[in-house]
C-alpha cells in the first residue's frame, strides 16, 4: 500500500476521533447547542461552548457517526443547509461576545440531497466564507479526518489552518475526480496521489499552516500536543490588532 493509500484509508477510518471527542477532551465544561433558529437542528454540524485553559471558547465541528445508527442521525457526516447556518449562528454569535472560535472538520462534502438543495445549500455555505471572511475575532480550523469540497471549506476560512497528518483536504474526493477525468472511479488512490491531498503536500504548497502527528501517538498525547499547540496560537492571534487580524486572513486565502 503506498503511503496516500494508508492515508486515504485512515482519513476515512470510523475508529477516528470526531469532533465531539476532542470538543469533550479538549476543552473544559464543554456545553453543546443546537439549531438554527430556522429550521432543523442539524446533526452533521455540533458546537458549543467550551474553556481553553480558562479562555471561553466557541468549538464548532462537522460530525461523523461512530456506528451505523449514528452515522443515519448524523447523515455521515455530510451537513444540511440549516448545519451550516447553526455553525453560523454560534460564530456570530462568538464574536458578540469576543470567543475564539475553533472548527473541526471530517466530511466528504455537504448533503448533495434535493431538499438540502431547496433550502439554500450553496447560499448557506457562500454565506459562511462571507461572513468568516470579516469575523472580528479569531479562527482556528482544524482538519481531523477529511475535508471535502466546499462543505470543508465553509468551516475553514480561517486564520490558521492545520491537518492532523493522516487526513486528507481536496476540492472534490479522489473518487470523483477519477470519475471525471479517467471515468474510473477505481483509480482514486491514483488520483488522490495526483491531487496533493495530503498534510504533507498541502504544508508544502503552505495551504495549510501547521501538521499534528498522529503515527506513534496514542488519542491522549495528540489531545495534549494539541492543547499546547491552540493556547499558543490563539494568545498570538489575540494580541494582534484587529485590522492586522482581517487583513491576515485576507491575504491569506487571497493569495491562492
Amino acid at each position: 500500500m503506498t503511503d496516500v493509500a494508508r492515508i486515504l484509508k485512515e482519513a476515512r477510518d470510523q475508529g477516528r476521533m470526531t469532533t465531539l471527542d476532542y470538543a469533550y477532551q479538549l476543552f473544559d465544561d464543554f456545553m453543546e447547542l443546537h439549531g438554527d433558529r430556522l429550521f432543523a437542528d442539524d446533526g452533521a454540524v455540533v458546537g458549543g461552548l467550551g474553556y481553553l485553559n480558562g479562555l471561553a471558547v466557541t468549538v464548532i465541528g462537522i460530525q461523523k457517526g461512530s456506528n451505523l445508527q449514528d452515522n443515519l442521525h448524523r447523515n455521515f457526516g455530510q451537513p444540511h443547509p440549516e448545519g451550516y447556518r447553526k455553525a453560523l449562528r454560534l460564530m456570530k454569535q462568538a464574536e458578540k461576545f469576543g470567543r475564539p472560535i475553533i472548527t473541526f472538520i471530517n466530511t466528504a462534502g455537504a448533503y448533495p440531497g434535493v431538499g438540502a438543495e431547496e433550502r439554500g445549500q450553496g447560499e448557506a455555505i457562500a454565506r459562511n466564507l462571507l461572513e468568516m471572511s470579516d469575523l472580528k475575532v479569531p479562527i482556528i480550523a482544524i482538519i481531523i479526518g477529511e475535508g471535502g469540497s466546499g462543505g470543508a471549506l465553509a468551516l475553514a476560512l480561517a486564520d490558521q489552518v492545520w491537518m492532523l497528518e493522516n487526513s486528507i483536504y481536496a476540492v472534490l474526493s479522489p473518487e470523483g475526480f477519477a470519475s471525471i477525468l479517467w471515468k474510473d472511479g477505481a483509480r482514486a488512490t491514483e488520483a488522490a496521489d495526483l491531487m496533493k491531498i495530503t498534510a504533507r503536500d498541502l504544508l508544502q504548497m503552505k495551504v495549510v499552516d501547521r501538521i499534528i502527528p498522529e503515527r506513534g501517538y496514542f488519542s491522549s498525547e495528540i489531545i495534549a500536543k494539541l492543547k499546547k499547540h491552540l493556547m499558543t496560537e490563539i494568545e498570538n492571534l489575540r494580541g494582534l490588532p484587529l485590522e492586522e487580524l482581517l487583513e491576515n486572513r485576507y491575504n491569506r486565502f487571497r493569495k491562492y
